[in-house]
């Protein structure tokens, strides 16, 4: 395969029961010159996925010959082509392009979906380890049959990790008569499952799974294997039999994952780390959160606290650390720890400052529920750590739950890294490609769209404050369901959405409300949403990995259009909202809406420079708002790429800690 692309090529490795790979510990200066190797590369995107484009010739060569064999015929040769490929070390080129072109055949004749060219490439990029970008509606769930089947023809075992449980149970259903054509075996893993389930489900060829589920699948494992993580030790089990510790592991290690909506997983949520933790009883901490609670609320900003919205943190001032330690000799106990009851007091003004109900978490049946800024989803089984979660219940009069015992922790970023191969599939990945190489060591293939775009993107139109700004929604939305145009309506947090609901209402326009939600009822109002004159609002992620269909009265009319309410602190997600319309060359329009009363300007912007902004707004107009947004964009995502840089080094520090010490993660 070295004629594919510009990076050398491995072999797929083969199966090794719980093998993975263990990444290098970088120093200083291999960080800076693969940084500077990211550079390089992250440009060269679009030359890479032309080079990818030499299999599809080769691919049709085979065409002619596969249309005419019966189905019979064809699986005698599938049987040939994976005999072909565990005999090499280097899968061959002539073997993978035979290989998809069998897989195109069968999935014309199952599925009655042929594979593009754009797919063959974007399937062959996974299978080298890349992330393949296409646009939305170009087929991802298609591509990655592609990898997968080959993959699995080479003997490695293969994660097809998706966003969310419906969409991995979907796609399993949906595509499984293709695995099963080849003697694919394909499984699936979503919430609720046992471990007997969940073990059988790892055990086949093809496992659709949930980020979420795999990394707490693995954890568990680990914890369970401690340090004896081994092939040998696999092999004595198998054959002595034996009840060992290795019988109550689920996954058979990390061989090769394609990561759907990549950019989400890898990078967006790397923010976060995964902690396997259970509930702890600890005595007297509700008291000791309604005191911190109490105290917190009697501070005022600028003389005790300041908060720094850049970074979400709060810090103490002197005169409040004086009051807090006068406030200790008549509190007493834990009070008198000078470190802890500065963390309660930073702990108590977060919940009550910085975490906001119907963007950073809802409540729902007297539980508070985390909501996942970048889709939209609520977290059910998630929580905040270091007492965080039970000062919101507190806030909120919710029953206060108890604290958490960490077991394990790890972070994305360090979890996927493990994978022997990894690739994924994105619609926008070109932003964070230097992210993914330095990380992940992943490079990009841009992946041209198989119809050319017909989207018109309006410019940006930034009004001066809120309500001028609800006005111009609730007009725009009206002009366009009138002339029979599908409407959707994009908004960044849960209480926007709220907030656009009941404009529309007081309107008179009817509309239907998606958030917060990650179920089946998700899809099917976002499947919906293509109808002449329907309004959907929606937060701005939600329906990811579902087509909006519109219906041919709707394309017409001019097809879906999208009108964003809020500029997000990524790029990429502007682009993903933005991506929801003119699919496969379907006609559609893009227009955003902002105000300078925005979150994203309140939250990188100080009151000073909002006072400017809204000078020069009354000077230069909208072109100068525009430039404003786009750079408190880029300040935004620059922090955020800090945060992840920052946690993953941490995560390294503590791991080559407790490798040291010889405990676990």
């Amino acid at each position: 395969m070295s004629d594919a692309v510009g990076i050398p090529q491995q072999a797929l490795p083969r199966a090794i029961f719980f093998a993975e790979r263990t990444p290098p510990r970088e120093k200083a200066i291999d960080r800076i010159l693969v940084e500077l190797q990211s550079r390089l590369l992250t440009p060269f995107a679009r030359f890479r996925a032309r080079r990818l484009g030499r299999i599809v010739t080769r691919i049709g060569a085979h065409a002619a010959r596969l249309n005419a064999l019966d189905d019979e015929a064809m699986r005698a040769l599938a049987r040939e082509v994976r005999l072909s490929l565990r005999r090499h070390a280097k899968p061959r080129p002539d073997d993978i392009a035979l290989c998809f072109a069998l897989i195109r055949e069968a999935a014309g004749r199952i599925l009655n979906q042929r594979h593009y060219d754009v797919q063959l490439i974007g399937g062959y990029a996974l299978l080298l380890g890349m992330i393949a970008e296409m646009d939305t509606g170009e087929g991802k769930t298609l591509t990655v049959t592609l990898a997968a089947i080959t993959a699995a023809f080479c003997g490695m075992p293969v994660h097809i990790v998706t966003v969310n449980d419906y969409l991995a149970q979907r796609d399993a259903e949906v595509l499984g008569p293709l695995y099963a054509f080849f003697g694919v075996s394909a499984g699936c893993v979503v919430e609720g499952m046992s471990r007997d389930e969940r073990r059988a489900a790892y055990a086949s060829d093809v496992t659709y799974c949930t980020n979420k589920e795999l990394a707490f699948d693995y954890l568990r494992d680990i914890l369970a294997l401690g340090r004896r993580r081994g092939h040998l030790r696999f092999n004595i089990g198998a054959l002595t039999g034996s009840d060992d510790v290795t019988s109550r592991v689920v996954l058979r290690g990390l061989h090769f994952a394609i990561v759907d909506e990549a950019d989400s997983v890898l990078v967006d949520e790397a923010r976060t780390p995964l902690i396997l933790s259970q509930e702890a009883n600890a005595e007297g901490q509700a008291e000791l959160s309604r005191q911190a609670l109490e105290v917190a609320r009697t501070l005022t900003a600028g003389r005790d606290y300041t908060i720094w919205g850049d970074d979400r943190s709060v810090q103490l001032t002197s005169h409040a650390v004086g009051q807090l330690r006068e406030l200790a000799d008549i509190l007493g106990g834990p009070w008198r720890n000078r470190v802890h009851r500065e963390e309660l007091i930073i702990q108590a003004l977060t919940a009550i400052h910085l975490m906001r109900r119907d963007e950073h978490y809802i409540v729902r049946e007297d539980k508070v529920q985390i909501v996942d800024e970048y889709t939209g989803r609520v977290m059910a089984d998630r929580f905040w750590t270091d007492g965080l979660h039970q000062m919101i219940e507190l806030k909120e009069s919710c029953p206060m739950s108890g604290t958490r015992l960490t077991l394990a922790r790890m972070t994305y970023q360090r979890f996927f890294r493990r994978y022997r191969r990894l690739s994924g599939l994105s619609g926008t990945a070109r932003e964070i490609g230097s992210e993914l190489w330095c990380v992940y060591r992943l490079a990009i293939a841009q992946i041209p769209p198989n119809r050319p775009s017909r989207r018109k993107t309006v410019p940006a139109i930034v009004a001066l404050d809120l309500e001028t700004k609800w006005r111009l929604v609730v007009a725009k939305t009206r002009e366009f369901s009138a002339r029979g145009v599908p409407v959707l309506i994009g908004t960044r947090s849960v209480a926007t959405s709220e907030l656009a609901s009941q404009h529309l209402t007081a309107a008179d326009l009817p509309h239907v409300v998606l958030n917060a939600a990650q179920d089946k009822a998700e899809a099917d109002i976002v499947a919906a949403a293509g109808q002449p004159g329907r309004i959907t609002v929606a937060t701005n992620m939600a329906g990811r990995g579902t087509d909006i269909r519109l219906s041919d009265p709707a394309i017409a009319n001019g097809g879906l259009h999208v009108i964003m309410l809020e500029a997000h602190d990524a790029r990429r997600v502007d682009r993903q909202l933005a991506g929801r319309c003119s699919r496969q060359g379907q006609p559609g329009t893009f227009i955003p809406i902002l105000s300078l009363q925005d979150a994203l300007l309140d939250e990188t912007l100080s009151r000073s420079k909002k006072k400017l902004v809204r000078f020069g707004y009354g000077l230069y107009g909208e072109r100068f708002a525009r430039w404003v947004m786009r750079r408190a964009q880029r300040k935004a995502e620059r922090l955020h790429a800090r945060m992840r840089r920052s946690l993953l080094r941490s995560d390294e520090v503590l791991d080559h800690a407790l490798a040291f010490s010889g405990n676990t993660e």
